[in-house]
């Protein structure tokens, strides 16, 4: 199978990419990896004085009645004193009894806002967003901490937070989240996906070399939010309430971003459970990757999408030639062997190691929907929360 480019065979061409591709791969992995045993493990100094600061707790919610009452009850254990954080609850026009669920919670400190009071009926790009700075407009803490309706979090979450930001005063911090798992391929999945995105997004914000993060568990200051102009400018993004907002942040205070990697404030959300709705979560992320002014990050992005395109094209090229089988084959084992080489210590942080053995399985299926998830984020069109987003 020889189709001469100058000198050089089609198979040696083949070679030659696959070469370039995993050591560029692999280089940025390693670099990841090194980055992650880096960051500091933080643990409250039990000599300094207890924090004091103020914390409004936002909890943008639309039909989230089967989890938000778990949410609210993991809220209520925390030991951070309940006089020193308020939780605003911002029902999203939900349908369901989201909004009575949420009123029947005796807690003082646990507030119910409608959306719907502030916006009418009116259509906007980004409700999320509009839910957040409605909220934060309601507050009165000067740290402002996001999450998600059915996150579940741990009793030290908000004590530890305090403390961090008490010591190190950044603008916005980064938390880790993972996903719970069960017995079924899906959420083994996606728990595996999705810890190599924390792994990543820890070691970026720590090394500074791009910045990442998710919405389900975060933390910046009121002023840095003002001083950023809020939305301004990307509330027309149906995504991006973190990241884009992050990136706005960064550019006001370029050293106040931080990474705060303690087990004590591991959020844990669901899956998703249905096919359709993680390839409309995936999507919706993939969406916002053309708005990142942080333009650093879209080297990785493009690097990471041509990687798994190649290893799509020598798949299916390797059903007609056995030597083109061989290289795919060496591909994907070099390629999973360096994923696993920088995922043990992230799953070690994230209590989650038992799941490797499922990882060589899921690489095929990573591929794939990385590339469908990349090319639908950018000319496709997804459904989140019962609303049509193109």
């Amino acid at each position: 199978m020889c189709c001469p480019l100058g000198h050089i065979t089609m198979q040696q061409a083949i070679l030659l990419i696959s070469i370039l591709l995993f050591c560029l791969y692999g280089l940025l992995l390693i670099y990841y990896r090194l980055a992650w045993h880096g960051i500091p493990d933080y643990k409250p100094q039990t000599t300094n004085p207890e924090p004091q600061i103020k914390i409004t707790l936002i909890i943008p919610a639309r039909n989230e009645e089967a989890s938000i009452p778990a949410c609210l009850h993991s809220l209520q254990q925390q030991t951070y004193p309940s006089s020193l954080f308020e939780v605003l609850v911002v029902d999203d026009h939900s349908t369901d009894s989201t909004a009575g669920l949420v009123k029947g919670f005796v807690a003082g400190n646990i507030r119910l806002i409608s959306l719907q009071e502030f916006t009418g009926n009116d259509e906007l790009n980004s409700y999320k967003k509009k839910a957040i700075e409605t909220a934060i407009g309601e507050s009165t803490g000067e740290l402002i901490v996001t999450t998600d309706a059915d996150c579940i979090f741990p009793k030290n979450w908000l004590h530890t937070i305090a403390c961090f930001y008490t010591g190190k005063r950044p603008a916005f911090i980064v938390m880790p989240v993972r996903f719970r798992t069960g017995n079924h391929a899906g959420a083994i999945f996606q728990a595996l996906d999705f810890m190599a995105l924390q792994g990543i997004t820890g070691a970026a914000v720590y090394k500074k070399v791009h910045s990442m993060c998710n919405g389900a568990n975060l933390a910046y200051t009121r002023k840095a939010f003002r001083e950023a102009g809020g939305f301004a400018n990307i509330d027309r993004i149906a995504s991006g309430d973190d990241m884009l907002l992050l990136h706005k942040i960064y550019k006001q205070h370029p050293d106040g971003i931080q990474f705060l990697k303690s087990a004590d404030v591991i959020v844990e959300t669901q899956p998703m459970h249905s096919l359709k709705d993680f390839f409309n979560q995936r999507i919706r992320w993939a969406s916002k990757a053309a708005q990142y002014d942080d333009k650093r990050i879209f080297w990785v992005l493009l690097l990471v999408y041509f990687l798994n395109c190649w290893c799509l094209v020598l798949g299916i090229a390797a059903c007609f030639s056995c030597s083109i089988l061989f290289w795919f084959i060496g591909l994907l084992a070099c390629k999973t062997a360096v994923e696993l080489f920088f995922l043990y210590p992230v799953a070690g942080f994230f209590h989650q190691r038992s799941l490797l053995w499922w990882f060589p399985l899921a690489q095929p299926f990573h591929i794939v929907y990385t590339i469908i998830a990349g090319w639908l984020g950018k000319f496709g069109s997804y459904e989140w929360k019962g609303r049509k987003v193109s």
